[in-house]
């Protein structure tokens, strides 16, 4: 199979770090370009692919693929072997794309508001409702199997997976005994030791 010409504008200390983990799990080739956080200007190469200076920023041979989302998605799709993506027709695929989609839509901005202790507004203007509902919806998801979703591990999993390593580490979500053993189950993959072990040599590289 054929994969596109992979590219990544990428730090181990920002939301790319579960897209390099993503990439481990699908054997998937890629190209990586360290983005330095403490340089006086953005990489003019990713400002050129992507005017906002965001990672993680991914380009597939002529096509520039931002946004969490788009990219978790977008990179299961390209290896159907994996079964890290519940293909159309599948059970799954919706429950899926659902926890796809509220981590961007929901959880980061209940985060965000939260590490900014900023309140989340009329329950009909908010994007997500209540902080509260949405560290619940977390944690039911997790007391539900070994996974995200179940019993299958799934891209989901490399985003929440990362996404909630961060977050209790920084006390925006409590590591409550189901989130803990969530992330211990994560941290032992062979995908995510390689994942992490890269990215501490392109650190100190």
């Amino acid at each position: 199979m054929r994969y596109p010409q992979l590219k990544l504008f990428h730090n181990p200390q920002s939301r790319s770090a579960g897209v390099r983990i993503l990439l481990e799990e699908l054997a998937i080739p890629a190209e990586f370009e360290l983005v330095d956080f403490k340089a006086p200007e953005k990489s003019p190469a990713l400002m050129a692919a992507n005017p906002l200076g965001k990672v993680p920023t991914l380009i597939a041979d002529d096509a520039v693929v931002t946004e969490q989302v788009a990219i978790y998605q977008f990179l299961a799709e390209l290896n159907p072997a994996a079964g890290l993506s519940p293909a159309v027709g599948d059970p799954l695929r919706g429950p899926y794309l659902r926890a796809l989609a509220f981590y961007g839509s929901s959880f980061e901005p209940a985060m965000i508001d939260k590490a900014l202790k900023r309140d989340s507004g009329q329950h009909g203007m908010s994007p997500y409702g209540s902080q509260a509902a949405v560290e619940q919806w977390v944690r039911s998801q997790l007391q539900a199997g070994s996974w995200f979703l179940g019993e299958r591990f799934t891209a989901v999993d490399c985003l929440w997976g990362t996404a909630l390593g961060w977050m209790t580490r920084f006390g925006l979500i409590e590591a409550t005994p189901e989130i803990a053993a969530y992330l211990e189950r994560f941290a032992a993959r062979p995908a995510v030791q390689r994942a992490r072990a890269l990215d501490q040599a392109l650190l100190a590289g």
